[in-house]
């Protein structure tokens, strides 16, 4: 593997892991190199699909529950973080959700959910993450953002919301910490076959418009992000600062 692409001696962590996008995108990093820490709300303490890919490819895999919709939980995870977790040289902000409900009829707790998973804990780990990274003068940070960081969606006003603000949030953290040696980037998946996008796969109707405006003609898999989170963690993107590449198989550009 190409020197730019190594990550060799660093440290991931990786949030929403169990499964989907996050689990494929640690299972590229640590296939480029990398050692892992994954967390996810109801990731097995041991054995966990995702910690024997990673072993499997000679890394160390350190694996964490934590349901990032509890706010005193992600606390207490980053805590844990410090004392047991010293070097993090890489955070991927994959953890999120969904709630479908059309605006009229959308509680508040649908809103306070997502917008706290998709949002709130993103600030705050990559807060908490990325003042360790500054006392290094070194560290890369991905947000995992959507097409609704660019599109209203439909009965997702939560998601939206949450997602649009994942993009400004990726530009904030850029320009205040390109100089001092971190990249804060996202990528905006488009249509992934995932948990998240089971009930649009399943309406048959909306599943045949959506793959008629994709240009690549089919739906995206969690596999088709981990080359993408991989350019945006080494060392081939120094000089990429608050950008958000997507990876939509030509839907933004139809």
């Amino acid at each position: 593997m190409s020197s730019l692409f190594d990550l060799t001696e660093k440290t991931a962590l990786v949030t929403g892991v169990r499964r989907g996008i996050g689990k494929s995108i640690a299972e590229g990093l640590a296939t480029a190199g990398a050692n892992i820490i994954g967390v996810s709300a109801n990731l097995e303490a041991k054995g966990s699909d995702v910690e024997k890919s990673v072993v499997q490819a000679g890394r160390e895999f350190y694996g964490y529950r934590c349901d990032f919709s509890d706010r005193k939980a992600l606390y207490e995870f980053i805590n844990k973080l410090n004392e047991e977790c010293p070097s993090i040289d890489i955070l991927v902000n994959n953890a999120g959700t969904i709630r479908r409900k059309p605006v009229a009829e959308h509680p508040d707790e649908f809103w306070d959910e997502v917008v706290e998973i998709n949002l709130n804990a993103q600030f705050i780990l990559s807060r908490e993450i990325g003042k360790r990274m500054l006392q290094k003068r070194s560290g890369k940070i991905i947000f995992i953002a959507s097409l609704l960081t660019y599109q209203g969606g439909i009965t997702v006003p939560g998601y939206a919301a949450s997602k649009g603000g994942i993009g400004q949030l990726t530009k904030a953290l850029a320009n205040e910490w390109a100089s001092k040696g971190l990249n804060v980037n996202a990528i905006a998946p488009g249509y992934i076959a995932t948990d998240n996008t089971e009930a649009l796969r399943k309406d048959s109707d909306r599943a045949e418009d959506i793959l008629a405006r994709i240009p690549a003609g089919r739906w995206g898999s969690p596999e088709d992000l981990a080359g993408a989170a991989l350019f945006l963690v080494s060392e081939a993107s120094s000089y990429v600062h608050g950008t958000i590449l997507a990876v939509d198989g030509g839907w933004l550009g139809r």
